[in-house]
């Protein structure tokens, strides 16, 4: 029985390597150099934000177990937000507070970000990611052209794929 405590979980490893996934194409450089999101900190947690939220949105949308995977990918989101908060040297009793702002602003610019995606209204969207991405008024329109296009895309694939090669984006670039 102890033994079990010390085996790998297949189920924790596919959530890790899909979050993993997920996090390495939210530091694409073309979405910082061609796209606009700032490099700092905020802007790292924006575009994480996105990528998060275009998955999960993509996964709503998908059949049985795709429901406990969005749940499993949020957790591991947290997780990491709490680690980074920890290795950026927040204190213990200061991390609950800004691990509820960040919740607050995830689910936040996940509702959003949802309307505008569900409308395919670009404008709408680059107001939005303007707002949140580049802390101003102005629109982010490339960057909105971007999460449309990952939001098309990711609605074509299967839960197996999404899961055995993780999720494909746009390349940033190209849509600059």
């Amino acid at each position: 029985m102890i033994f079990s405590l010390f085996r790998k979980d297949p189920r924790r490893t596919i959530i890790a390597t899909l979050y993993k996934s997920v996090a390495t194409a939210s530091r694409e450089p073309g979405l910082y150099a061609s796209l606009g999101i700032p490099d700092t900190v905020e802007g790292r947690f924006e575009a994480l934000s996105l990528h998060m939220i275009l998955v999960l949105r993509a996964l709503r949308e998908m059949p049985s177990p795709a429901d406990e995977v969005a749940k499993d990918l949020t957790d591991a989101f947290f997780r990491d937000m709490d680690a980074s908060l920890r290795e950026m040297g927040v204190g213990d009793t200061v991390v609950p507070k800004r691990m509820k702002k960040i919740a607050e602003s995830f689910y936040g610019r996940a509702q959003a970000y949802d309307g505008p995606l569900n409308a395919s209204d670009e404008a709408g969207l680059a107001s939005a990611l303007g707002r949140n991405a580049y802390g101003t008024e102005a629109p982010a329109t490339a960057l909105a052209r971007y999460a449309l296009a990952a939001d098309q895309e990711l609605k074509t694939i299967s839960l197996d794929v999404l899961l055995e090669t993780g999720p494909a984006f746009p390349r940033p670039e190209a849509l600059a």
